[in-house]
């Protein structure tokens, strides 16, 4: 059959659209993340909202180290062939389905083709494998405005939305820019430590993306000398967090996405710093610096001025000082804002999700009580640092 087009003269034929064809799949074998990576991250390049946390370099090495047999749920939509949206997923020994990356992972998302957003949320949305009661799915750390918000608006279930950990962030300008933006005396004494850094004899290097992996070593083991008399996050000093940490940054770094500096002083290697870059934000990510450089110069100062300059000469609007509430962050005056908890289960009774939703509750009910003698502490310390 022969279709006129209206805008076009009588008599002038126009080739019939065929409408989409939408497919989905779902992959449980363990080397599916390493299979599917280069249709992976290039669906990952065409979805503004992803971060370097959805790169497969990021999500496979992950998986490697921290997955567990027969748990891996990597879910898939395709649009005339083409992987249009994308989901990796972990089944926990309940059956509730999670992100990849637990503790380690700033930002949780889904990916889905800006070009088809919609259409590709309510397919990946179908596709998910929540049926029976005691399947949900929990995703922790969505930012707002995240693809995941678009699959969670069209799914057809009971859903559900939480509030999460805090994040804060800042404009990407020039560091004089930024110091417009602070309290008179708190710009004055911001200024003076700037002053102190560039007297340090401090040099940063960038490090070249094929030495990135090895880097990561030097930082694991200064982030650990810098926090032996202080308590450790336990799994930062493990064996399969560097091995991790080696593969995901290499991977990263290829890419463009992460970003590594070494710091010396008088030739000696005293501090090196990680930063994951993307369209929209870059965010430090995490650091080791030399204790006796810690009693010398104003470190936070320094590597946050490093990752400004970087993040401003990539063009990046954005600079991320990730999840948390630590001290050095507040003397900036970044903006806040919270991450969100999707919770989604079947229509029908839903025994999972009730439980976590009431577990989540209970939880956020009791935080502020658990909280406050720590912020009060946090504080006090961030006082004194402001006052030396």
């Amino acid at each position: 059959m022969t279709v006129l087009h209206p805008g076009r003269p009588s008599g002038v034929p126009v080739a019939p659209t065929a409408p989409a064809r939408w497919t989905a799949e779902t992959h449980r074998d363990e080397a599916a993340l390493t299979r599917l990576a280069p249709e992976w991250d290039a669906l990952a390049a065409r979805c503004r909202t992803a971060t370097p946390f959805q790169s497969a370099g990021w999500q496979a090495s992950w998986w490697r180290g921290y997955g567990r047999p027969g748990a891996l749920r990597v879910v898939l939509v395709r649009r005339d062939g083409v992987l249009v949206a994308a989901a990796a997923l972990l089944r926990t020994r309940t059956g509730t389905l999670t992100g990849l990356g637990g503790k380690l992972i700033d930002f949780t998302d889904v990916l889905l083709d800006d070009d088809c957003a919609a259409e590709a949320a309510a397919e990946l949305a179908r596709a998910l494998p929540l049926r029976r009661p005691w399947q949900a799915l929990d995703l922790r750390e969505v930012r707002p405005g995240s693809a995941a918000h678009q699959v969670y608006a069209n799914w057809p279930g009971r859903r559900h939305q939480l509030l999460d950990s805090l994040c804060q962030h800042l404009p990407a300008v020039p560091m004089d820019q930024l110091l417009a933006r602070l309290p008179g005396r708190t710009a004055q004494r911001s200024r003076a430590k700037q002053r102190k850094l560039l007297e340090s004899g401090v040099v940063a290097r960038r490090v070249p993306a094929e030495e990135v992996g090895p880097a990561m070593d030097d930082l694991l083991r200064l982030h650990a000398l810098q926090w032996e008399s202080r308590k450790v996050t336990a799994e930062h000093v493990s064996e399969r967090f560097a091995t991790h940490l080696r593969e995901s940054t290499a991977a990263l770094a290829q890419a463009g996405q992460a970003v590594v500096y070494r710091y010396f002083l008088d030739e000696q290697l005293m501090a090196v710093d990680l930063l994951l870059c993307c369209p929209s934000f870059a965010g430090l990510y995490l650091y080791g610096a030399h204790p006796e450089l810690r009693e010398r110069i104003d470190i936070a100062g320094l590597l946050f001025g490093t990752s400004l300059e970087e993040t401003v000469r990539a063009g990046i609007p954005e600079i991320s000082l990730m999840r948390g509430e630590e001290p050095y962050k507040e003397r900036w005056r970044p903006e806040r804002e919270r991450n969100h908890r999707l919770l989604l289960g079947p229509g029908h009774f839903a025994a999972a999700l009730s439980l976590r939703l009431t577990l989540a509750r209970a939880r956020a009910a009791a935080a502020p009580r658990l909280r406050e003698p720590v912020r009060r502490l946090r504080a006090l310390r961030g006082r004194a640092a402001s006052a030396s």
